[in-house]
């Protein structure tokens, strides 16, 4: 008999409500999961379970978005004007620009948006099912009806299925809205409910935040709930970042001073030139064309997309284009501790059981020295949801990883499989109390196993058991715990407290009624050393005007003995904890975030988490917070630049998260600062390069109407088309490449709302490198002219006004070459980062002098664009201008250099 089920679709309907015994019938399927060869024949009938976009009208509309942004507006009156001018040939010319600029732009944006999609796969979802009889991870794509999935709390769920086993509690806030968690329990009734209420389903897209449960899959893909709904509804919107709107104001700025501009001198050519409607006409035209970078947004597009592939190689996933710009402004990193400024790799080290102390470190096998380690290796054991697995890397918390290991060497079985057959209740940990517990029953009794925090252990127990058996805890010897416990936190040890207690009665009490009356049994302290790399990134951090502030759940001495060890605190740290934090105000917690030095945030629950976010925020911080916890996802949303753990972080984290780490390492956090910062610098630079070509485009035609038309025009309307779309687009996209400026860590973070185009930007570029190039571009025009034997007011042969207009050209792109150097740097001179030093640039100015050359020289390239070949003469006088462009602006920061540091070299007033 064949072990493929019918289609989905047939058994959608009854798999929410016919007995599981049916279901597996049904599905051909068995509780203990399917075989390997069986799933992976249903992945070829099923196919992968994905969800499917239909981007027709989607990529419609975003190329018809292109059409109509400010700067194409600006080139479709152009167009227009030129229509009205009665030179068809010169609009049509302008349209094949717009039509081309818009579809440069489009597949620029599908690029990046792809970029952001591929890496994406660094970190496929996983999903844990039964297979060939045991448990294995797998492609969460890979998942086909009739497998069993594994769920446990943070986990995220990725197809329709039907609980067999266990309970569990379900953020369905995805397909429903509701934000609090709903109960689904495995044989639970629930006939005449509507579909997302029954009481035993679980749904793709949704999470997992309590319990642990197997469930049977009977939809994957688009035949699921989710699906359901993503058919019915493919409107995907690509978010526009704040940096693109900040530009598209400036592009909506920039056409109307250029509308204004052609506008106010129309009466100016026809009136002061005497010109006719006709040239008036072509004359606004060029004055339009002039003025439009038509580069400017791809560019920016591609700055960001390239800006994400290079994180993403680095360890860092970037899940919005936008992200890249705000991880430049950060100005507060909120970090935990555990995985992210250690290494995540948890060893025991020492043992306090029974008023002795044992060295438990190394690898080898323990003897049982002590009557209570066997009570506390069992319930090390068993209060678990790790799995060490034989000949693999171990599955689960680290810290309950380092527990097991440690169970084992005292001689106690660690099999999950015996730990499920006796367990009979879990309470997961809970980051509010500190507690995880376990109902087993052992040899015909039930018991609780406890670990947590040892003052949340200690609140709770009312017997230590000894050598001698169980007494009372009672004051001396709780202090002794207690010191205990500040002796080794403050040398950078995690410490934890295990207890137990038997449990009567046919029924299993509840938490707060089982986590009562316990007997301690012991205190565990476990290593986990700071990453080597570390202390050099908050350094970094610290002197990029970053403040980093770390919140975790450990006990306060362990937090500041590992803050103390990063250089995270210059002296002794202010150690405050959640409960400190609970009870103080929202003016009193920004008051204290605000003043105080060195903090550090200790046996933090996510909701102080989130309160830290908000006051930060409330004081025009920009926070960058991680978390890899479910509870953490509210703070991960609320800080504008959430950061989950991409190997130890739970799914739901890394949903509720815009950057993740695929390393788990706080260093990678500070290279996405500095690759933020440097996308953001270079989205700068190639503004400068774009806009200081305004200015020698523009003053030709100011010069020829203020003149009165006795001047000739300099430049042509075609040759300004080449200039901006041939010789200018490839040198601006590479400058989105450049190396980050030296001393880009230690500046201090860009202040909030400041808009990517200042003033200072402005001014350098039109002022300082356009009116140079402007200079030399005239200088260049008249050299032509005059050396033909021009002299004002006289016509000019066709054939040297052609050469005159293309030493213009050729001029124009000289100072190009110029101006491409000297924007590499905003501050620092060109020798501080190299010549060579951005390949990609150095290919696009040879692209750029190429295509000029064959402009001028391909006689059908010098038809279309009326060029002719100027005098040798003429051309040898273009070698010097890059070199004079580049020098100007050189000793223009040179000087902004030299006053910088006789500022920082006054004394105090």
């Amino acid at each position: 008999m064949s072990d493929l089920p019918g289609t989905e679709a047939e058994a959608t309907g009854p798999a929410t409500t016919e007995p599981v015994s049916l279901l597996l019938r049904h599905l051909h399927a068995r509780p203990e999961g399917l075989t390997s060869v069986s799933a992976a024949r249903r992945l070829r009938r099923y196919g992968r379970n994905e969800l499917h976009r239909h981007r027709r009208a989607r990529w419609v509309g975003e190329l018809a978005s292109q059409l109509v942004h400010p700067l194409a507006l600006l080139l479709w009156a152009a167009a227009l004007l030129s229509f009205l001018s009665r030179t068809p040939t010169l609009a049509w010319a302008i349209i094949g620009v717009i039509l081309l600029n818009a579809f440069v732009a489009f597949v620029q944006e599908r690029q990046a948006e792809r970029a952001v999609e591929a890496l994406r796969r660094y970190l496929p979802p996983r999903a844990t099912v039964l297979r060939d009889g045991r448990r294995q991870a797998v492609d969460a794509a890979e998942v086909v009806p009739g497998d069993v999935l594994a769920i446990e709390e943070g986990d995220r769920i990725c197809a329709d299925a039907r609980l067999v086993e266990g309970a569990l509690e379900v953020d369905l806030s995805t397909l429903t809205g509701e934000a609090q968690p709903a109960l689904r329990e495995a044989g639970a009734e629930g006939r005449g409910r509507p579909l997302l209420e029954l009481p035993d389903l679980l749904f793709s897209g949704t999470s997992c935040t309590g319990g642990e449960a197997l469930a049977i899959v009977f939809a994957t893909g688009m035949h699921t709930e989710l699906g359901r709904i993503a058919a019915l509804s493919q409107r995907v919107r690509r978010e526009e970042s704040p940096l693109e709107r900040q530009v598209r104001r400036v592009a909506w700025l920039i056409a109307g001073v250029s509308v204004g501009a052609a506008l106010a001198f129309i009466p100016i050519g026809l009136l002061g030139a005497g010109l006719s409607w006709r040239s008036a006409l072509e004359f606004s035209v060029g004055l339009l064309v002039a003025n439009v970078p038509e580069g400017l947004l791809p560019t920016i597009t591609l700055a960001l997309a390239v800006g994400v592939r290079l994180l993403g190689r680095r360890g860092a996933l970037v899940k919005r284009l936008s992200a890249v710009e705000t991880l430049g402004s950060t100005t507060v990193i909120c970090t935990d501790k555990t995985g992210t400024l250690t290494e995540n790799r948890m060893q025991a080290a020492r043992i306090w059981t029974g008023g002795r102390e044992f060295d438990v470190s190394g690898d080898g096998p323990l003897p049982s020295a002590s009557a209570a380690l066997a009570p506390f290796a069992r319930a090390i054991a068993r209060c678990s949801n790790a799995e060490l697995v034989e000949g693999g890397p171990p599955r689960g918390d680290p810290t309950e990883v380092g527990l097991l290991r440690l169970a084992a060497r005292l001689g106690e079985p660690v099999d999950r499989a015996v730990r499920e057959r006796g367990r009979r209740r879990l309470f997961h940990f809970d980051p509010a109390i500190k507690l995880m517990s376990t109902a087993d029953a052992i040899d015909g009794t039930l018991w609780l196993h406890t670990k947590g925090a040892p003052e949340a252990i200690l609140r709770r127990t009312t017997q230590i058991a000894g050598e001698d058996g169980l007494r009372p805890l009672e004051g001396e010897e709780r202090a002794a715990i207690e010191r205990k416990v500040v002796d080794w936190a403050s040398r950078g040890l995690r410490v934890l407290a295990v207890a137990d207690r038997p449990l009567t009665g046919a029924e299993l009490p509840d938490r707060a009624q089982a986590e009562s009356a316990l007997v301690f049994l012991g205190l565990v302290a476990l290593l986990d050393p700071p990453r080597p790399e570390v202390p050099e990134a908050v350094a970094r951090c610290r002197g990029a005007g970053i403040r980093v502030i770390m919140v975790t759940g450990d006990h306060g001495l362990t937090a500041g003995a590992i803050a103390r060890a990063i250089g995270l605190v210059d002296g002794p740290p202010h150690v405050v904890t959640g409960e400190e934090v609970e009870r103080l105000g929202e003016p009193e917690l920004r008051r204290l975030l605000r003043e105080a030095r060195d903090l550090v945030f200790a046996r933090s629950s996510p909701e102080v988490k989130l309160r830290i976010a908000d006051a930060l925020r409330a004081d025009r911080e920009v926070v960058a917070m991680t978390g890899d916890g479910v509870n953490d996802a509210p703070a991960l949303k609320r800080a504008q630049v959430g950061v989950a753990m991409g190997r130890s972080g739970t799914d739901v984290a890394r949903e509720a998260a815009t950057l993740v780490l695929t390393d788990d390492d706080f260093a990678t956090i500070a290279v996405a600062v500095e690759e933020g910062r440097r996308v953001y610098d270079n989205v700068r630079k190639f503004i400068v390069y774009i806009f200081a070509h305004t200015t020698p485009e523009v003053v030709p035609f100011l010069l020829f109407a203020l003149s009165g038309g006795h001047l000739p025009l300099p430049l042509t309307v075609l040759l300004i088309l080449a200039i901006d779309l041939g010789t200018e687009t490839l040198p601006a996209l590479a400058l989105g490449r450049e190396p980050a400026e030296p001393g880009l860590m230690r500046r201090p973070p860009r202040p909030v709302g400041e808009s990517v185009i200042r003033g200072s930007m402005l001014l350098r570029a039109w002022l300082l490198l356009g009116s140079t190039s402007a200079a030399l571009v005239l200088f260049a025009f008249f050299f032509v002219l005059l050396r033909a034997g021009w002299r004002g007011g006289v016509a000019v042969a066709p054939e040297t006004y052609r050469q005159a207009t293309t030493i213009t050209f050729l001029a124009i792109v000289a100072c190009q070459v110029g101006t491409a150097f000297a924007a590499r740097t905003e501050r620092a001179p060109l020798f501080a980062i190299g010549l060579a030093t951005n390949p990609v640039l150095l290919a696009g100015i040879a692209f750029e002098l190429a295509f000029a050359a064959a402009l001028v020289y391909v006689p059908f390239l010098a038809d279309l664009f009326g060029a002719s070949p100027p005098p040798g003469e003429a051309l040898l006088l273009l070698a010097p201008f890059p070199f004079v462009v580049w020098g100007v602006d050189e000793l223009f920061r040179f000087g902004v250099r030299s006053r910088a540091a006789r500022l920082l070299a006054l004394p105090p007033t």
